[in-house]
């Protein structure tokens, strides 16, 4: 990401855990599906109302839980929760670099996977909004850098606009690192097994 990236000034980011807190481990699932000649990203919407990232676009995931053998169990369990994206559907091919949120000290392990299209969802009405599926060349087409107001500071940050659609923050972050990994060398692998039908 640009030099404008969230945050200007990281010890102005008003913080919602203490400085020494440990981060919180967490992971997200990655999904991609192939539709006709086209692959696309599968995203959440949060609910306007929650306490954190209220509004934001994210992947379905989250804290991991002390059940929870390992942080794949974590993005295959919150995916299943939030959305209703049966396992049994999901085939992992790949993980992305962590990445931390500054304002709410997670850190987050994300999991790419492959789904079939046509999955029916059912979303958490305590959480997820919408659940959005955008081609990912429209979202790359959508890259730009845009102004936000967060907690009184304005900001300039890297995002992807798609239609009504603002993809900025972590979710940005790791958007950017799929794409990397789909233009790379080991990419073209995972970019074929997206592809897959």
């Amino acid at each position: 990401m640009s030099a404008y990236t969230w945050p200007p000034d990281p010890s102005a980011v008003p913080r919602l855990t203490p400085a020494a807190a440990e981060p919180v481990a967490s992971a997200v699932l990655v999904p991609l599906y192939r539709d006709g000649d086209r692959t696309h990203l599968v995203l959440t919407r949060r609910r306007s109302d929650l306490r954190r990232h209220a509004g934001e676009i994210s992947f379905p995931g989250g804290r991991r839980d002390a059940a929870d053998a390992d942080l794949t169990e974590t993005a295959l369990r919150e995916a299943e929760e939030e959305i209703g994206l049966p396992r049994s559907q999901v085939q992992l091919i790949g993980e992305l670099p962590v990445t931390s949120t500054f304002a709410t000290n997670y850190l987050i392990h994300p999991f790419v996977a492959t789904i079939p299209a046509g999955v029916a969802w059912e979303l958490s009405p305590k959480e997820v909004d919408a659940v959005l599926e955008l081609p990912l060349e429209e979202i790359n087409a959508g890259r730009t850098i845009t102004t936000l107001e967060r907690r009184g500071i304005t900001f300039q940050t890297d995002a992807y606009v798609v239609g009504e659609h603002l993809i900025w923050g972590a979710t940005a972050r790791i958007v950017e690192h799929l794409f990397a990994r789909l233009t790379d060398e080991a990419g073209e692998a995972l970019a074929l097994r997206a592809g897959a039908s």
